[in-house]
């Protein structure tokens, strides 16, 4: 699928849609991902800051959905785990990117080489307008190479 019709897609769909959450830019190779939290009356909490679960939702398909689709159908990626710190109130837009680089990739790579499952932390910093840190993201994913691509 092309990064732009799955950025349209997850923009158009309900989770996304309905929180506020946009999907702004998923390059091309599948290497970066830009995604924002508008803040809106039925995405507040009771003081009027950001739901925490909005916060860790706009962040929570993109590690998978990079390594998947830059590794190619080869590979089983799946979302293991996950955990949020809370850092300062969340007001306003922020936002959240993740690039994923040539080296980790490689990581990636090399350590399903044998057929062998490998999980990977990816940390991810939700940020606000002025650059502070609102919420810290981790998430784990679970890479394998599929059993018929495994190198004999």
């Amino acid at each position: 699928m092309k990064a732009n019709t799955l950025r349209l897609g997850l923009n158009l769909w309900p989770p996304f849609l309905f929180s506020g959450i946009r999907v702004v830019r998923i390059a091309d190779d599948y290497r970066h991902a830009r995604v924002e939290l508008r803040m809106r009356p039925w995405n507040r909490n009771y003081v009027g800051t950001h739901f925490g679960g909005s916060l860790f939702s706009m962040t929570d398909p993109f590690w998978m959905l990079l390594a998947m689709n830059a590794l190619g159908r080869d590979y089983i990626v799946w979302d293991r785990a996950g955990a949020i710190e809370f850092v300062k109130p969340g007001r306003g837009t922020v936002h959240a990117q993740f690039d994923l680089d040539d080296t980790v990739l490689e990581e990636l790579r090399a350590a399903t080489a044998g057929g062998d499952k490998y999980l990977r932390w990816f940390d991810t910093d939700v940020v606000d307008a002025s650059g502070e840190v609102v919420a810290k993201v981790r998430k784990q994913l679970y890479v394998r190479r599929k059993r018929d691509r495994v190198a004999q």
